[in-house]
């Protein structure tokens, strides 16, 4: 657990980046820090390992006072990832990884042997064990960043934006790798981000900060989402914020319709059912895309991929109302593709139906 009591960090020209923040990160979880530029959120996060130290206030780390600590000892308990990895360009990835250990004192194979098992945890190959930074992509490189920081294997985790620097689908996968992770360590961490969408995914509760560091709302994604304290809380998670808290309400076992499909590599239909689109699956019925038979002639072409459109989202039965309704909403037919757990389809359902199903769930009592 880290505790922030009454936090304050003045700089010598009377900036107030922190002001008497009172705040708690619980042991297991993940706490994310957001809010707009100066709000004192990475400022908070360095005050954790001393890499800031606070003007009054106390920070624990369970039962530690902080301060107390000397810092190389606190450090050793405190995986720390910034954006852009912060690599060493010089090292391999292996030695990379090991950076902690080394300095710990363990010998080269134990490290080594540490790094490797790291490197397949966060989803990178062996062979990239004697490559170097350079010869990695952005979100490869971020990878390793998690791994060094989890090398010692730290109870505490501090990352300060570390998906910002890489494209959406790449900070995608981050994301969804990370929260895998998390699933498997169980760390306590506190992640810094300037972008609500990332905090409502990662969190399990949220810090939104006002400029000057005040702490604004502490809550949920899901109470955050659907009671904000007040205005600017209000007006930072967004005018969107009703769509993404059907994020946290179960869709509950959806009633789909028959979906008519067609096989890739099979000739072209000569009609659908309903309109000019069908869905086209794979042997095993896992839906590759839809195919707007307006646009080809029956029975003189084989479906091949680069005929699908493939824009739209697929819903598992099960999953969230959001889910479910984005499949609806972007599917080019209007209908909304639902799948099992292992992909493979089950039918369909249109966008007025899952609204049915949210006025429904808006009608029940509430307790």
């Amino acid at each position: 657990m880290i505790r922030f009591d009454s936090v304050t960090k003045r700089y010598p020209d009377g900036t107030v980046a922190v002001d008497e923040l009172d705040l708690t990160a619980p042991s297991g979880k993940i706490t994310v820090l957001v809010g707009p530029s100066g709000c004192g959120k990475t400022t908070s996060l360095r005050m954790i390992n001393r890499m800031i130290e606070p003007t009054s206030g106390t920070i624990w780390l369970d039962d530690e006072d902080t301060a107390k600590i000397a810092t190389h000892e606190l450090r050793r308990k405190i995986g720390y990832v910034i954006q852009h990895a912060g690599l060493f360009p010089h090292r391999t990835i292996v030695d990379n990884i090991a950076t902690v250990p080394y300095l710990l004192g363990w010998d080269k194979k134990k490290a080594r042997s540490r790094s490797l098992e790291l490197m397949e945890r966060v989803g990178l190959p062996p062979h990239f064990a004697k490559r170097y930074p350079a010869q990695l992509s952005g979100g490869q490189q971020q990878r390793v960043g998690v791994a060094r920081a989890l090398a010692a294997d730290p109870p505490v985790m501090l990352m300060d934006e570390p998906f910002s620097a890489v494209d959406p689908v790449v900070r995608d996968q981050l994301q969804a790798e990370f929260l895998r992770l998390q699933e498997e360590i169980g760390k306590t961490i506190v992640f810094v981000t300037h972008d609500i969408d990332e905090a409502i995914k990662l969190g399990d509760q949220v810090a939104v900060l006002r400029v000057g560091g005040h702490l604004a709302q502490l809550a949920t994604p899901a109470e955050l989402l659907t009671r904000p304290v007040d205005a600017f809380v209000a007006g930072f998670v967004g005018r969107d914020r009703g769509y993404r808290a059907l994020g946290f309400s179960s869709a509950g076992t959806i009633s789909t319709h028959q979906e008519q499909t067609a096989a890739l590599g099979a000739p072209t239909p000569y009609g659908a059912e309903n309109g000019p689109w069908i869905l086209v699956v794979d042997e095993k019925q896992i839906p590759q895309g839809w195919l707007d038979l307006d646009g080809v002639k029956p029975g003189e072409n084989v479906i091949t991929d680069g005929m699908l459109y493939r824009g739209g989202t697929l819903a598992t039965q099960g999953g969230t109302l959001r889910a479910a309704l984005d499949a609806a909403l972007s599917s080019p037919s209007g209908r909304g593709v639902v799948v099992d757990d292992a992909g493979a389809l089950l039918g369909s359902i249109t966008a007025s139906e899952v609204l049915a199903l949210i006025e429904g769930r808006e009608r029940e009592p509430q307790p």
